[in-house]
């Protein structure tokens, strides 16, 4: 952080996994939100928080796998140093000014074993999804049951009751 007066630091969990967006020129963008508790409690004892948007940019000569914005996830507790940065442009005939926290370093609270384990409770839980997904997937496509009295390679039936032709 080199310049003081525009630095900060700010404390939360990820909202979310980070989405990179990678530049023409090889350069890449990192959007991530990070969730900030503020430093007291509502009326009714409640603690609120923050959602702060964040970005980082990766040089074009860094291997992106090798920034600790390839290893954060939904859920980690990092501290995140922080500047600010006033973007300016036209649009539509009138000035945008658009404020923008940009992350310039990001440290790891919590031990690699707390992620990895975090991370492995949202595989179990996505799998499970996907297997009741299975589940009712296979109960919708079960072949239709087939009236009596009708062969089953008989598709007239079908074809009367259908509005439209062939």
């Amino acid at each position: 952080m080199s310049n003081l007066a525009n630095s900060g630091i700010l404390t939360g969990r990820l909202a979310r996994d980070p989405k990179v967006f990678v530049n023409q020129d090889g350069s890449a963008k990192v959007v991530f939100t990070v969730f900030a508790n503020r430093n007291y409690k509502n009326r009714s004892g409640e603690r609120l928080s923050d959602a702060i948007p964040m970005e980082a940019f990766i040089n074009k000569d860094t291997n992106f796998e090798a920034t600790p914005y390839a290893n954060i996830h939904r859920g980690d507790l990092v501290t995140v140093g922080t500047e600010l940065r006033m973007n300016e442009y036209e649009r539509g005939g009138e000035t945008v000014r658009d404020l923008k926290v940009i992350a310039i370093g990001i440290t790891f609270l919590e031990s690699r074993q707390t992620v990895q384990n975090r991370l492995a409770q949202r595989v179990n839980a996505a799998e499970q999804t996907n297997r009741e997904v299975q589940v009712v997937s296979a109960a919708v496509a079960a072949p239709a049951p087939v009236h009596a009295g009708v062969a089953a390679s008989d598709n007239s039936v079908v074809q009367d009751e259908l509005p439209f032709g062939n």
